[in-house]
């Protein structure tokens, strides 16, 4: 069976997708992988969303999502894909060792928060452990924070997080930064950044909530705690386009390159959201995508004749 679309990967980017190319009554199939619902699924309370003036739980807005396209008619199959085959059409799609076969593709796998792998890391996610200061950056007023990284997302989390926060410190396993120079510039004159130097964070410390982090001097090898409210690890994405090696085309970070407006290097092959946005990374504008991944899809599928 050869369907119209199939949607790869189930998120803000891939649901919405689904919401509209089901009204479009395509029939979309999402493969929503194993871990349905992305980064949303690790937030507490979604309070920029908009339409949502109390805020709501990032799970609860992914499943709501969901059902939505679900009454539309879009069939979700919560498995990861492992291959794809998009050399001619029908393009090809494998999941859990199934074939499934469609005219037009949108990949809309998103990209993975790089975490520290720390003990204590994984407890307190959405407990004062994020990976999103623009995201979660409100909920610490008058907290003390770190930060830990050293690149340009570390420097520009520490700065944002500055409007909110009492103190920042940025907590680097090296003894410079390596974010630009302008950035650089940026954080030394914030009266509220401090910096701890050739140091690496070994565990998260806390119960219900963060109260500080052990760290280590990787040079002298000391150990001691540091205290503060919340933690933001920020030391890059990976964008989760692996199985789309020699597929398609990716840039040189690893995330699916468009040439106009959703469009893939593959001709009929659509890409939204985080798997393709690397600078906003936000739920509302992965949703945006969504719609126009789809009603790209859409036109493409009728202009061709396939619908």
């Amino acid at each position: 069976m050869t369907r119209d679309l199939i949607i790869i990967g189930g998120a803000c980017a891939g649901y919405t997708a689904a919401i509209y190319a089901a009204r479009a009554n395509l029939k979309p199939l999402v493969v929503s992988g194993s871990q349905a619902g992305g980064q949303l699924m690790l937030t507490s309370d979604v309070e920029n969303y908009p339409g949502f003036p109390e805020g709501i739980l990032g799970p609860e807005l992914m499943i709501n999502m969901r059902k939505q396209a679900e009454r539309f008619g879009a069939e979700f199959v919560d498995a990861d894909v492992e291959k794809v085959d998009f050399s001619k059409r029908p393009f090809k799609v494998w999941s859990s060792g199934i074939q499934y076969e469609a005219n037009a593709v949108i990949i809309a796998t998103g990209a993975s928060a790089r975490w520290l792998g720390v003990n204590g890391e994984e407890k307190l996610r959405g407990k004062g452990v994020s990976a999103c200061a623009t995201c979660d950056g409100f909920f610490f007023k008058g907290k003390e924070l770190a930060v830990v990284g050293g690149g340009d997302s570390a420097a520009e989390a520490a700065l944002f997080l500055t409007k909110f926060a009492s103190k920042v410190t940025i907590i680097h396993r090296k003894g410079e930064m390596r974010a630009s120079k302008i950035m650089q510039e940026r954080i030394r004159k914030n009266g509220k950044i401090s910096f701890i130097w050739d140091t690496e964070v070994t565990e998260i410390l806390g119960e219900n909530g963060v109260t500080g982090a052990r760290i280590k001097n990787v040079n002298t090898g000391v150990t001691l705690d540091f205290k503060c409210n919340g933690i933001f690890v920020a030391i890059g994405h990976e964008p989760n386009t692996r199985f789309l090696k020699g597929a398609i085309q990716l840039d040189e970070k690893g995330y699916v390159s468009v040439k106009k407006h959703t469009m893939t290097s593959v001709d009929g092959v659509f890409a939204a959201g985080d798997v393709v946005d690397h600078r906003y990374r936000q739920a509302v504008t992965a949703a945006a995508d969504g719609c126009r991944a789809a009603i790209d899809a859409e036109k493409w599928l009728d202009e061709k004749g396939l619908v």
